[in-house]
């Protein structure tokens, strides 16, 4: 009986994930989240000091 619960829980959690990455990329979340992020993105790049020697 134990491992046959075991085997059941990796079952829907397995599922889960696959359902979850699944979401992902069909709504295209991860790109909506970086175009929210890049002003922060790019306002912290732009105080980064640059070596200026060529």
């Amino acid at each position: 009986m134990g491992f046959l619960h075991i085997l059941l829980i990796l079952a829907i959690v397995a599922l889960c994930l696959f359902v979850l990455t699944f979401l992902v990329y069909f709504f295209n979340l991860d790109m909506k989240l970086t175009a929210a992020l890049a002003p922060w993105f790019e306002k912290h790049y732009d105080k980064v000091d640059r070596d200026k020697h060529l």
